[in-house]
């Protein structure tokens, strides 16, 4: 038997999304402009026009609305990561070297963005969130050069693609830092890092496929049972 559902449930659900919504908007307008330390649960409320005491029943204190936020940047940035690539790439090089563009732009695009995943001072739970968003991305990588490419067994490919990804955000960590935003010629150094470290494990060629609807699919990992550990 099914369990009822009250009155008014589903659409008070419906309004705490909207509402948790409403307020990661907010802190995104926040950080935008400040750093995270000058912005405050209280700023947050007035920014969303909502009262504190109810931000509270949401995010308890700000870190835990700055991770929120993350997350859905790195759901975002995730959606950007598995888009299939049209035309086709021709080699690996390629997908790297479009992904990390694709990624350096949305970024650049979102200022509060930036100074969580690059700026200083970013909490233990933000970069947690970082990394975790990483990890899913370098599946997905995996997915996408199967799915493209008839490659070869690479011991602890995902691995190495992630470790390809840390490359890239200290590179872009170094333009923000210096700049306030990843310059181009600081997107191209992280490009080459990682090709250049890639190489170390892939050989220079892959023999390309036509992908099929299904290895497409499967690049969403997230839609995807998780590996057993």
């Amino acid at each position: 038997m099914k369990p009822r559902v009250k009155q008014g449930e589903r659409p008070m659900r419906s309004r705490g999304l909207k509402r948790v919504q409403d307020i990661l908007d907010a802190t995104e307008i926040l950080l935008a402009e400040k750093s995270n330390e000058d912005v405050s649960l209280a700023q947050i409320a007035e920014q969303a026009e909502i009262p504190l005491a109810s931000l509270y029943h949401f995010f308890p204190n700000r870190n835990a609305a700055f991770v929120a936020l993350a997350k859905r940047f790195n759901e975002q940035l995730y959606r950007l990561a598995i888009e299939p690539m049209d035309p086709r790439p021709t080699s690996w090089q390629q997908v790297v070297s479009f992904r990390q563009a694709r990624s350096a732009a949305f970024l650049n695009a979102r200022p509060a963005a930036l100074r969580l995943f690059l700026g200083a001072g970013v909490s233990v739970d933000v970069r947690a969130a970082d990394w975790a968003g990483n990890e899913a991305v370098a599946r997905s990588r995996v997915k996408l050069l199967e799915a493209y490419f008839h490659l070869p067994y690479i011991k602890d490919l995902q691995t190495k693609i992630a470790v390809a990804i840390a490359l890239q955000d200290g590179i872009w960590a170094l333009s923000y830092g210096r700049l306030g935003f990843i310059a181009p010629e600081f997107v191209d150094a992280s490009t080459e890092a990682a090709i250049s470290y890639l190489r170390n494990y892939l050989p220079k060629h892959f023999e390309p496929r036509v992908p099929d609807p299904e290895a497409l699919a499967a690049i969403d990992v997230l839609a995807q049972p998780a590996p057993a550990t």
